[in-house]
């Protein structure tokens, strides 16, 4: 391996000694229970989502409610379905014909008075 602008003596460590911390092998658990292990210089990692369980790698799709967003989600817009839905959008659109229907009778009753 050759480095540019520097020499380098074999036997002799490349990183400072004392200032770097240990690089060690550690056992990471998720939120599942799922468990492996990697290196790291923490001690102990607990994950929240990993590649077991995340929708991305799994094909399944998985809501994960964090600080209860999904509660207050559905507390504010209500919980519905795509029927429901279309059945409110489909009403909306009948009242707000009828009501430009009631806009134009009155507009030509004005207009012939």
């Amino acid at each position: 391996m050759r480095v540019e602008g520097a020499k380098r003596v074999e036997g002799k460590d490349t990183v400072k000694a004392g200032i770097h911390p240990k690089y060690e092998e550690v056992e990471v658990r998720c939120a599942c229970g799922n468990t492996f292990k990697t290196r790291s210089t923490k001690p102990e990692l607990h994950l929240e989502i990993c590649s077991a369980c995340h929708p991305f790698f799994t094909g399944r799709q998985k809501l994960i409610d964090t600080e209860g967003r999904v509660e207050r989600f559905t507390k504010k817009f209500g919980a519905q379905t795509s029927a429901q839905r279309k059945t409110a959008a489909t009403a909306a659109k009948a009242a707000k014909a009828s009501a430009a229907k009631g806009k134009t009778k009155t507009a030509k009753k004005s207009a012939t008075a």
